[in-house]
């Protein structure tokens, strides 16, 4: 809500997620509503992992759509990470030959296989140390003190730098700096 929501309403960006009513997702959206920005949030997930807006038929296991977001774009997929390729793809057709840059925070196992589709497409990825699980793995490669292969095929990449929030105060005006200089070019 301090740095990148308006960051993105500033630079009239898009940003696109997973879209689902968790985490970082559910996060972004408040974020969005809480500063009144008017920039796309768009969400891209499998259609048959969610739960859809009135449907009668909802199955437990379905997860909801974060409601804060402007669009969703859902795709083909029985499982979480068949959505990573169509995060890449939509986020480089909306780029249009702009900069572009994905921002991990945290994450699980499906994080790497975003990574991995972002690397693909050669998006830079800024990786925020300190927030945890597949993003503390990751930084721990870029400082080359990694035992994880698909870490380490990251890091080697090129294409990864990484914040350390661990500083808050430094860490996020850091941050603020990268995405401003990264998105205005």
């Amino acid at each position: 809500m301090e740095v990148l929501a308006p960051i993105v309403e500033t630079l009239g960006a898009y940003v696109v997620d997973g879209g689902t009513d968790v985490g970082i997702m559910r996060m972004m959206g408040a974020a969005r509503t809480q500063i009144g920005a008017k920039f796309a949030l768009v969400g891209v997930t499998p259609e048959s992992k969610v739960a859809l807006p009135n449907h009668s038929e909802t199955a437990a296991n379905l997860i909801p759509l974060e409601p804060n977001h402007t669009h969703f774009v859902l795709v083909p997929g029985n499982n979480w990470g068949d959505e990573s390729p169509w995060i890449s793809c939509v986020a480089t057709i909306l780029a249009n030959d702009a900069p572009s840059m994905t921002l991990l925070l945290n994450g699980g196992k499906i994080t790497f296989k975003d990574a991995f589709c972002s690397v693909d497409s050669g998006r830079l990825v800024i990786v925020i140390a300190g927030s945890g699980r597949t993003a503390d793995i990751l930084a721990d490669a870029l400082r080359g003190k990694a035992s994880d292969e698909r870490a380490i095929k990251l890091a080697k990449s090129g294409t990864l730098q990484y914040i350390d929030l661990l500083d808050i105060e430094k860490g996020v005006e850091n941050l603020g700096k990268v995405i401003k200089g990264l998105l205005s070019n």
